[in-house]
């Protein structure tokens, strides 16, 4: 029997939940079966998804803006379907983000300053007129809003003259008389007047007011509201998005043709924090079946909105894929959607391009997004960056130039993308039994001039230990998926592994990992020898000079060799030595196996599930890479029942509390200086629940913690489970 490291377990326990596939649009490939990942969420049955709506997270350069965009475009090209944006910022202050794909479209970006929105115009009911000049008023002047004010302000709108905001103001400084004297009514209006002045003669002047005020087209694939001009922090930017959502529910949605519809918020956290908008999208997206709309929303990261919001959101969006965050991070957007553990830990660990998807309650998958070449320009969110890049390979080339006579012309890839193969139509019909592309003419995600085995050791090489495993486990996650778990290309990447962890200083690693692969019966005992993409450690020493052969004259007679008799004396001296050894130290052999056999199960990380005072903890401890540190750490992670935490080992103590500013208490960490790296360690924590006090003692527990990844209650010796 072949017992599986527990990396390899962690490889193949997803691999049930990737089996699904879904009608639509393709997007990429999953990394975790290789299979062609599709997705349009309006194409797929209702009872696998009850809502259409999705969720885009991920950090700086993650490639969640990039997915988003080349999923907008494939579904107006392939289904016919109509987006609507709204484009909070760009990388400068000239466009938008969606700005290029817009155009490139037939749509229309519209950009704050050059197109004046009329919220008074008659295609609003009065009612939603009313709302939207409120919410207005409420993004400069939140204050002005008085009951009093309210009345005044159904009262102007009710006015012939108040087809524009211009006309409102008039009608809120000079009222007629109504149910109240006019007097009266000027009194109460004042405020509103003066909050609705900023629009019509103030600093934002020229987005709610003017002769060419009008509406936006109705029947074009794509409409951008670009919003990059505007200061982040203007008040402008709520006033704008209350004023394109009413648009969109009481306009756009009722007056559009199209099959399906979809409004994408970039930068969506300023939106749903906005009293003036969240409340008109949070209708939406709960009505969005109905109304033939997906929401599509894109942000860095949930806990951006607070507990509630992101609670809500989570709720409604039934597709989420999340690119890379923090650890931190992951665990939180993990709770929230209820990702699987394995997917969390994935997601701090994935290269630009790739995020964990799930859809529905059940699928979650790995997937790695496949562009086109003409997608390329028109997806790219980096290009500062990439240009400032480019700048310096170029002024590398020309040093280079001086110094030699001849040059490779030097070229600069995409480091977030995979491209597709230029024959590959992305965008042929779906049927039932389509469901791979031709993958292996896909080049890899990292491109360069070394193989992939010689690019791992390379970063190894220059110190870049954690590049170096990462690209190792992507590149293992490519072969197994391509050749097969025992394959000889997936064994070869636990060579590499190795020579990783030799050139770290981890050589009880180095190994364990030979012997793994020792261990898992692979009868090619040369695969490590082999040349070219091979784990060969021989790529970065260069040819080996060949030792001269001595001449031999044929026609002279070659003396025979006499047989020589003392190497067997001597073996049999050595064995009589050795079987009188045994006996003698048989005692302190055993000792130093067992010393052997941990040094060979040495992980340097250990950890524990807990329960305690009904608070649900992971003991954690980490040792560093010289091995004369260990760091434990007690993680409650989102129990809300946990309200104290501590750590007692060695002298050193470390605790946190739960304040009012915080939903759980932090983690508490100690560091230890270690003696013997192969020793256990013993920790005592103690956890305060429900019901604790401060001052109150908390329940305490003793944990021995083992660097081969094992841990045991002190006091009763009984194996704890892992966390």
């Amino acid at each position: 029997m072949i017992r599986l490291p527990s990396n390899h377990a962690a490889i193949t326990a997803p691999l049930i939940a990737s089996n699904t596939a879904f009608p639509g649009i393709p997007i990429g490939r999953s990394l975790l079966d290789g299979r062609a990942f599709r997705l349009s969420p309006v194409l797929t049955d209702a009872k696998v998804l009850p809502s259409t709506n999705s969720l885009a997270l991920g950090g700086l350069g993650s490639g969640k803006s990039t997915t988003a965009k080349a999923r907008a475009r494939r579904e107006i090209l392939d289904n016919a379907h109509q987006y609507v944006v709204i484009d909070s910022f760009g990388e400068d202050a000239s466009s938008g983000e969606w700005a290029p794909l817009t155009r490139s479209l037939g749509g229309r970006v519209i950009e704050a300053g050059s197109f004046t929105l009329n919220p008074c115009s008659e295609l609003f009911p009065r009612e939603v007129r009313e709302q939207l000049v409120r919410s207005l008023i409420a993004a400069v002047e939140p204050g002005a809003l008085t009951v009093q004010a309210a009345h005044a302000l159904q009262h102007a709108l009710a006015h012939p003259k108040a087809t524009s905001l211009t006309g409102v103001v008039d009608a809120l400084v000079a009222p007629e008389d109504g149910r109240w004297p006019a007097a009266k009514l000027a009194e109460w209006g004042e405020g509103p007047a003066i909050a609705l002045s900023r629009y019509t003669e103030g600093s934002l002047t020229g987005l709610f007011d003017g002769q060419d005020a009008s509406l936006p087209e109705t029947d074009l694939p794509m409409l951008s509201f670009d919003f990059s001009r505007l200061d982040r922090n203007s008040p402008a930017i709520p006033a704008l998005m209350a004023a394109i959502s009413c648009w969109a529910e009481q306009v756009w949605l009722r007056q559009s043709t199209a099959v399906h519809r979809h409004l994408v918020l970039e930068e969506a956290w300023q939106i749903l924090l906005s009293p003036a908008t969240s409340e008109l999208i949070q209708r939406l997206l709960k009505n969005s079946r109905k109304a033939a709309l997906s929401m599509d929303v894109v942000m860095h990261t949930l806990s951006d909105l607070g507990e509630g919001k992101a609670q809500d959101l989570a709720k409604l969006c039934e597709i989420a894929h999340v690119g890379r965050l923090g650890p931190e991070e992951a665990a939180i957007t993990g709770a929230l959607l209820g990702l699987p553990q394995w997917a969390i830990d994935t997601i701090p660990r994935l290269s630009p391009g790739q995020a964990v998807w799930k859809v529905g309650p059940d699928y979650v998958d790995v997937v790695q997004t496949v562009l086109a070449e003409e997608e390329i320009a028109l997806t790219d969110t980096s290009s500062r960056r990439r240009q400032a890049q480019q700048a310096m390979v170029r002024d590398l080339t020309v040093e280079q130039a001086v110094t030699a006579t001849t040059a490779e012309p030097v070229t600069e890839p995409r480091e977030d993308i995979t491209v597709a193969d230029p024959g590959e139509d992305l965008h042929a019909p779906f049927t039932a039994a389509d469901d791979t592309w031709d993958w292996e003419t896909l080049p890899p995600n990292v491109i360069g001039t070394l193989t992939r085995h010689e690019s791992v050791l390379e970063a190894a090489m220059d110190g870049r230990f954690d590049e170096a495993s990462q690209l190792a486990t992507l590149y293992e996650h490519e072969d197994i998926t391509a050749h097969g778990l025992n394959s000889t290309q997936a064994l070869a990447w636990w060579e590499t592994r190795a020579q990783v962890a030799d050139l770290s200083g981890e050589r009880a690693q180095a190994v364990q990992l030979r012997a793994t692969v020792a261990h898992m019966g692979n009868d090619d005992a040369a695969w490590f020898e082999k040349t070219g993409d091979s784990p060969s450690p021989e790529w970065h020493r260069g040819p080996q000079p060949h030792a001269p052969e001595p001449q031999v004259d044929a026609a002279q007679p070659q003396p025979q060799p006499r047989r020589k008799a003392w190497p067997y004396v001597a073996a049999i001296a050595a064995l009589g030595i050795t079987i009188a050894g045994v006996y003698q130290y048989a005692a302190d052999d055993q000792k130093q196996e067992e010393l052997q056999e941990k040094a060979a199960a040495y992980r340097g990380r250990s950890g524990a599930a807990v329960q305690v005072d009904g608070v649900n903890a992971d003991l954690i401890a980490q040792w560093n890479s010289t091995r004369d540190r260990v760091y434990v750490e007690l993680r409650s992670y989102f129990d809300r029942n946990a309200k104290y935490l501590r750590i007692d080992a060695s002298g050193e103590s470390a605790q946190t509390t739960r304040g009012n500013d915080r939903w759980y208490p932090k983690a508490p960490e100690v560091a230890l200086s270690v003696a013997d790296p192969l020793a256990d360690i013993t920790v005592r924590i103690a956890i305060g629940g429900k019901t604790w006090k401060n001052g109150a003692r908390a329940q305490t527990r003793t944990i021995r913690l083992s660097p081969t990844g094992v841990a045991y209650d002190d006091d009763t010796g009984k194996r704890l489970p892992s966390d």
